[in-house]
């Protein structure tokens, strides 16, 4: 009986490109060589497999005979599976987390990629999410898959600010950043919020605006009311606390940007799998997942890898995630990228772009 070893990807996107891991443990060569041909013809057509293409394309000579009682082995493992009563096979969600853990080999992220990443991430004239979302729609079409981005909030000085009452107990944040940059956001209103507690609140921190961040702009505006809580009402002071707890989120108040469905969506062809799929990207659309995202980011370096139902995010088969954090330079994540695909996705050339993309976005970010 084969095992499936649990191993983290890590740095290794950076640390082999180019060569090939050691076998994972429970798989001796030959079934390693089987199993790694299958998953690259699945990635490269999405078609089950059989013994008599195997014994062509493997590097080994292997008769179908001996092929077939492998492909035998690696099913009862987990790793393979049979669609349909043909003798193909196609890997597990299981099987393909073992060759991405460790039969994968990396490519090399090539020169013109690098310049349409520096590119899409070269920022003069543009705010930080224009920025972002041409970086995801950039990464997107390289991965030609669901391109996602977590662009931080910025933390530069701010010059003024309006609240703007939406209905439905939301509240739209106008700043207005030094460089005369403009960026909204939008928090939850307290509860039994008039409308004047907002222009209160507004002219409030308005008259003290001394060029600092919105960091800044918190502290002072605590201290103020530690000494004189008299110095706004009751419910004003409700959405400056509110709206400043919001903004202070140590890069969680930013947003998400996606690009891309379409081309995710176009891979589908079962109704279920569709419409697991259009649950997705409505999930992605939420505050909630994006916080999650950027929890998973946290736990690695590296470029991480989630197969289907891995990551608890989506609960659902049939696609893939790799997510990269983006640091500053205090080594604090403010954001992430990476992509969604179908699992047949060519996880060996998309890693490096996802890691290189990262790295860039943390360096603009310093």
């Amino acid at each position: 009986m084969l095992t499936t070893p649990d191993l983290s990807i890590g740095e290794r996107a950076r640390g082999e490109r180019g060569r090939t891991a050691a076998l994972p443990p429970g798989l001796d060569a030959r079934s390693a060589a089987i199993l790694r041909e299958i998953v690259e013809q699945y990635i490269e057509a999405g078609e089950p497999v059989g013994s008599r293409t195997l014994s062509r394309l493997l590097p080994i000579a292997l008769s179908p005979a001996t092929i077939r009682n492998v492909m035998a082995d690696l099913t009862e493992a987990g790793l393979l599976y049979a669609p349909h009563t043909s003798a193909g096979r196609l890997p597990t969600e299981r099987g393909l987390r073992l060759f991405v853990d460790g039969l994968l080999q990396f490519g090399d992220i090539q020169e013109e990629e690098r310049e349409a990443i520096s590119r899409a991430l070269a920022a003069s004239g543009r705010s930080l999410e224009d920025t972002f979302a041409e970086a995801s729609a950039t990464i997107g079409g390289l991965a030609q898959a669901a391109g996602l981005v977590i662009a931080p909030t910025s933390e530069g000085p701010v010059r003024h600010i309006e609240f703007v009452p939406l209905g439905s107990g939301r509240t739209l944040i106008v700043l207005v950043n030094a460089d005369g940059q403009v960026e909204n956001r939008v928090i939850d209103t307290p509860p039994g919020v008039p409308p004047s507690a907002f222009q209160q609140a507004a002219n409030y921190l308005n008259a003290r605006m001394n060029g600092g961040t919105l960091a800044d702009l918190r502290q002072s505006v605590a201290l103020a009311m530690a000494e004189d809580r008299s110095t706004l009402d009751e419910l004003a002071q409700k959405v400056v606390e509110a709206g400043l707890a919001t903004w202070a989120g140590e890069g969680r108040g930013g947003s998400l940007i996606i690009r891309g469905q379409a081309r995710l969506l176009a891979d589908v062809t079962q109704i279920e799998r569709l419409t697991a799929i259009q649950t997705l990207f409505e999930r992605l659309e939420t505050q909630e997942t994006m916080l999650r995202l950027l929890e998973l980011a946290e736990q690695s370096d590296g470029v991480r890898i989630f197969i289907g139902a891995e990551s608890g995010l989506f609960g659902t088969s049939g696609v893939s995630m790799m997510l990269a954090p983006s640091r500053n330079e205090h080594g604090r994540i403010v954001g992430a990228i990476g992509v969604i695909g179908p699992t047949r996705i060519n996880y060996g050339r998309i890693i490096p772009v996802v890691d290189y993309t990262a790295r860039v976005m943390g360096q603009l970010l310093r």
